[in-house]
């Protein structure tokens, strides 16, 4: 009888040391990057995007049901979700490095990255931070606004910000493509943010130009996204000093 007690003590002790030894074996958070580029080796990558065919025609945004977005807005206002330029220039695509990048630590940039809400819209439509960069939402409008960001890998938040407030100001601490952001009182107001854990991304204006400076000699996979026409990936190798060029083309043809 005398046994049973210490039997009992020996299975629990054996218990704590097990999970002890299983909580020692779970692997540890990965060290933080430490190589640093280069700049008298590094190279760029510079091209265009551009729509191959008419681009597709939207239906203008009705906002009757709000009388300080309908005075904010004189003339028609149509959603600016394929933009381009001449000769079939596409704007508003995100050109990065997808994959090819070594172990390389950056420096955060100082300055925030902006949303406006200016005319009920999010100017841009689409833009792009580096983690842990200040991000800023301000409100030019004559009526509250809902910043609802909807991210799967980040913290997601859903603030209102009425007239004369200051700025929303958050960061974003993980990488994340095409982060969605609502208004939840104007549902046409869509915005994208896409987050990156290095410097190596562009958005383009009307002319379809993007530029990826200071690459360190590699191979890389470039991809270019637009929020119509899905992604696009080419493959392209650059060596110390070496400046390339990489082109893409969106097609487009209306449903039949």
């Amino acid at each position: 009888m005398k046994t049973r007690p210490l039997v009992l003590s020996l299975c629990f002790a054996l218990a704590i040391i097990g999970c002890s030894k299983k909580e020692s074996e779970e692997p540890a958070a990965p060290p933080a990057p430490t190589a640093v580029v280069d700049p008298a080796t590094t190279g760029s990558i510079s091209g265009t995007v551009r729509l191959d065919g008419a681009p597709p025609v939207f239906r203008p945004i009705d906002m009757s049901a709000e009388a300080a977005c309908v005075q904010a807005n004189p003339s028609t206002v149509v959603p600016p979700i394929v933009v381009t330029g001449a000769r079939g220039a596409l704007a508003g695509v995100v050109v990065y490095v997808k994959s090819g990048l070594g172990s390389y630590r950056f420096d955060v940039p100082s300055a925030p990255v902006v949303l406006d809400q200016k005319g009920c819209m999010y100017v841009p439509r689409v833009l792009a931070i580096m983690t842990n960069q200040s991000f800023e939402v301000h409100n030019e409008d004559q009526t509250i606004h809902n910043v609802h960001p909807m991210p799967r890998e980040n913290r997601g938040w859903n603030r209102s910000e009425p007239v004369g407030d200051p700025p929303i100001v958050a960061t974003f601490t993980k990488p994340e493509l095409a982060i969605p952001i609502a208004c939840n009182i104007h549902p046409w107001m869509r915005a994208y943010l896409f987050v990156f854990a290095h410097p190596y991304f562009d958005i383009t204006p009307k002319t379809g130009d993007f530029a990826l400076k200071n690459l360190p000699p590699g191979t890389y996979t470039i991809e270019a996204w637009q929020e119509k026409f899905g992604a696009q990936d080419q493959t392209i190798t650059i060596g110390p000093k070496e400046s390339k060029s990489l082109d893409f083309v969106f097609h487009w043809a209306p449903p039949q």
